[in-house]
């Protein structure tokens, strides 16, 4: 089964400095058809305007991705953890027991452009962690970005879940094979792709499931995160 997620059709909370779009339900937007797939629980797709941010707030029991595409990204956390995000790093938090941290745009003038993924950990109670790498997409190539053994460098997650990213250029095309039981989440981030034959443009996404792998080709180009899921 391959069902394509449109980027108009999430929903969408803007506040002038923040223009977010949610591939499922977050916030005041609920839709029951698009709640979670599998483990992943959010993306939200962020521009977040010169000066503004998130003021100090608190999550507990989730695996916290952080994905800078442009601009930067500032944090601090109540475990005294403070960093700039920039294009190419990742960030990981685990929220586990409870942990309050803000995050704001360190440009009075530039925007900054970035994906925050929330993942259900595998157990509830964990010590708060945090953890940051430069981990740029594959050029042509997966690039393995978090695990749950942390393989080829990548962030450690608490959940059975692989994130990969890929940048393919215009007709470079790419496979990623999907085990038994298992299900993908093809996140496109810029540009565009095309993925088993169907066209995706920037904020796209795909659900494949029962199907033996994804098969995708750069159009004008794009990077792409994939979500191998349990």
């Amino acid at each position: 089964m391959f069902t394509v997620r449109k980027s108009h059709e999430r929903g969408v909370t803007n506040f002038g400095w923040l223009d977010s779009k949610h591939s499922f339900s977050f916030g005041d937007y609920y839709d029951p058809k698009h709640h979670h797939f599998r483990s992943l629980r959010v993306i939200n797709d962020d521009r977040v305007a010169g000066g503004g941010g998130f003021p100090s707030h608190p999550h507990r029991d989730m695996e916290i991705l952080t994905y800078v595409l442009s601009g930067e990204l500032e944090h601090k956390d109540s475990m005294g953890t403070g960093a700039v995000i920039r294009p190419g790093e990742w960030q990981r938090m685990t929220a586990g027991k409870g942990i309050v941290h803000s995050e704001f745009n360190p440009s009075q003038t530039n925007p900054t452009h970035l994906l925050q993924i929330w993942i259900t950990p595998d157990a509830k109670g964990l010590e708060p962690e945090y953890d940051q790498k430069t981990l740029p997409a594959g050029d042509g190539t997966w690039r393995v970005a978090a695990s749950p053994d942390g393989r080829d460098g990548s962030l450690k997650i608490h959940q059975d879940a692989v994130l990969a990213t890929t940048k393919l250029g215009p007709g470079q095309a790419l496979e990623y094979p999907i085990a038994k039981g298992r299900g993908v989440w093809l996140h496109v981030a810029t540009g565009n792709v095309t993925a088993n034959g169907t066209p995706l443009d920037a904020g796209d996404a795909v659900a494949v499931e029962g199907e033996p792998l994804v098969s995708l080709t750069g159009r004008n180009g794009g990077e792409v995160i994939l979500f191998d899921l349990a």
